[in-house]
């Protein structure tokens, strides 16, 4: 079991970006709407979209990245077998580094999906 909370975590980040966004509306407003336009369903539907920002997130070790892709995996119905599908491509890509991050995404999913 990983020492991180990724819900504590992903908490934590939120209010951090709440006073970012205070301080910097115009660029959270981009950013938001880059989030939005990229994120929308075409020709990849939203829980795949999700796979591939997890998968990215892990090969860039990103713990907030995991926080927030493996509770949006949860809430969107993605299974174990698709996470841990899309990791090992993750640590394909990303080596070592990426399995140990690999490992904390399980987690993560893990307890997203029970309080789901």
């Amino acid at each position: 079991m990983s020492t991180i909370s990724y819900a504590k975590l992903t908490g934590e980040i939120s209010a951090n970006l709440a006073r970012l966004r205070k301080g910097q509306p115009e660029m959270m407003r981009g950013f938001g709407a880059l989030s939005q336009a990229a994120m929308a369903a075409g020709a990849l539907d939203a829980k795949t979209k999700e796979l591939l920002a997890l998968g990215i997130g892990v090969a860039m070790r990103c713990d907030g990245c995991i926080g927030f892709h493996t509770k949006a995996l949860a809430q969107l119905g993605a299974t174990q077998q698709e996470v841990e599908e899309v990791l090992g491509v993750a640590v394909y890509m990303g080596g070592g580094p990426s399995l140990m991050y690999a490992a904390n995404a399980m987690a993560a999913f893990g307890e997203f999906s029970e309080a789901a």
